[in-house]
């Protein structure tokens, strides 16, 4: 598999990635928000979406990332490791505000890659 082969791939699987994201959104933020087994439910694939995107950016090529410097791909990883290491200082309208706007402004960005 070639540098190029393995981005397009990675962004392939981003592309899927903020699909999800977009769906946790359409349900609301109402929904995303409650204090409800669903809205927990919601949350919890929230986090899981944000750490997924961070995989993704993580295997990218430093050349691709050189190749963007638009993008905080620092504070990528830094989300990634606060919902995963320190859980209980997770706030939901932060996730909330990266599924609705960070995510898909991120895909936009690395597109036409």
């Amino acid at each position: 598999m070639t540098a190029d082969d393995k981005v397009s791939r990675l962004l392939d699987d981003l592309a899927s990635i903020a699909q999800d994201a977009a769906h946790v959104v359409s349900l609301g933020e109402e929904a995303y928000l409650a204090d409800d087994p669903q809205g927990r439910l919601l949350r919890n694939a929230g986090e899981r979406i944000v750490i997924k995107v961070s995989t993704v950016v993580e295997r990218l090529p430093q050349a691709f990332k050189d190749a963007h410097p638009e993008v905080e791909w620092l504070k990528i990883q830094r989300m990634r490791n606060l919902i995963a290491h320190h859980y209980d200082k997770v706030q939901a309208d932060f996730v909330w505000a990266t599924l609705r706007g960070r995510i898909p402004e991120l895909t936009r960005q690395v597109k036409d890659s």
